[in-house]
């Protein structure tokens, strides 16, 4: 993680370096700032955006995974966004549009499905979709429990 970090900073450190030679240095202080003040504003907005559809969905007994899913991405967007630095600053902005903070949440969901239990998974996320590939006629079995094999796909 440390090493992660050292490399977040020397890239933010380039990049900022390289717009503060396109536009000035007083102009790139000044954009780092305004995204920095957006992204606080946006976790704000997130935050209770997320835990606002948490507990409607807890209300209404639907699983509350997906909505928790898309929460934590948006929340992980704005705090890209605010931490100072235009590479972060670029992709929380980017996390917050719309199709690609599903990504993230389907992302974020597959992670914790693979992580919990599956009885925890399917409280969280509800029914898991399978795919089901059924033997052909000739090969199976003469007994009278039918067996379908299949596997997950994530």
């Amino acid at each position: 993680m440390p090493l992660a970090v050292l490399i977040l900073a020397i890239v933010e450190i380039a990049v900022f370096v390289g717009v503060a030679q396109l536009i000035g240095f007083g102009w790139a202080l000044l954009a780092v700032l305004v995204l920095s003040a957006a992204g606080m504003f946006a976790l704000a907005r997130e935050g209770k955006r997320g835990w606002r559809r948490v507990r409607e969905a807890a209300r209404s007994n639907s699983p509350v995974g997906p909505q928790a899913a898309d929460g934590i991405a948006g929340a992980v967007g704005a705090l890209l966004l605010f931490v100072p630095g235009f590479f972060t600053g670029v992709i929380g902005a980017l996390l917050l549009i719309p199709p690609i903070r599903k990504f993230a949440a389907r992302r974020v969901q597959g992670i914790t499905e693979k992580r919990v239990p599956s009885n925890v998974a399917g409280d969280l996320f509800g029914p898991r979709q399978v795919r089901v590939q059924r033997t052909p006629k000739a090969a199976q079995p003469t007994e009278t429990d039918e067996v379908i094999e299949g596997e997950i796909v994530d």
